[in-house]
């Protein structure tokens, strides 16, 4: 028991300080990790849970940096994928498949955002098919497997302005989508057994990790958060695909 939490506990430190500094990668890293000691379904409702700490300790120091019209689009489809995440994570547990195919999707996600020279691209930004598209798979895939980050990240690197603006819409999407997951769970039942003891100890890693990563956070350029974020997705990607 005492090794089981010393190991969790390490596992969400990295990937909240991961977080921190390239402004995801928690749920990526600790469902990495995790699904080797709970089941998928544990495993994911306590990264959720966990996510709102790291989100809203990110979320705090960024929130004037905030678009609402960026926001608008892609957090309702967002929320409409994590209701249906909520009926898939409760009534199915055979997850091989849809891990691998997720892998190749992140890995050509991947692709994209570190070939792609423009910091932003106006013509994606005025789309509404994109945000409405990434939102929802970004809300089933974060809702089911705890890593719907990329979804969020591919939009938000093309159309905001600054690493400032990225962090904290992506932030505030975590935040509101992992409160709906964890309340719908909640009113379910789900967050029963050790759940509880395994987020004490969860929420004092985050809380410390996310503040290691938010230090480097501010001493990094908008490129090299970019490369962080795009190897942290390629190497979830690559886990999904020849490790599920």
């Amino acid at each position: 028991m005492i090794l089981d939490i010393v190991i969790i506990f390490f596992i969400l430190f990295m990937g909240s300080a991961l977080q921190g500094v390239s402004g995801f990668g928690f749920g990526l890293f600790s469902m990495s990790f995790l699904p080797f000691l709970f089941t998928l379904k544990q495993s994911s409702l306590l990264v959720i849970a966990l996510s709102l700490i790291v989100a809203a300790i990110v979320l705090l120091k960024s929130w004037r940096s905030l678009d609402k019209n960026v926001l608008l689009y892609i957090l309702a489809a967002a929320l409409l994928g994590r209701l249906s995440a909520f009926f898939i994570l409760t009534n199915y547990g055979d997850e091989s498949f849809l891990r691998q195919f997720l892998g190749f999707i992140l890995i050509g996600m991947v692709a994209y955002l570190l070939l792609n020279k423009r910091p932003t691209n106006p013509k994606l930004a005025n789309s509404k098919w994109l945000p409405l598209l990434l939102g929802y798979s970004g809300g089933v895939v974060g809702g089911v497997f705890a890593v719907g980050g990329p979804f969020f990240v591919f939009y938000l690197l093309l159309v905001c302005k600054d690493k400032y603006a990225y962090t904290a819409n992506l932030q505030a999407t975590f935040v509101i989508t992992a409160l709906v997951t964890v309340t719908l769970h909640a009113v379910n039942g789900d967050l029963g057994g050790n759940f509880w003891l395994y987020f004490l100890f969860g929420a004092m890693a985050v809380s410390l990790g996310t503040r290691v990563g938010m230090y480097w956070f501010d001493r990094v350029s908008q490129e090299r958060v970019k490369q962080i974020a795009g190897c942290i997705v390629a190497l979830s990607g690559i886990n999904m695909i020849f490790f599920s």
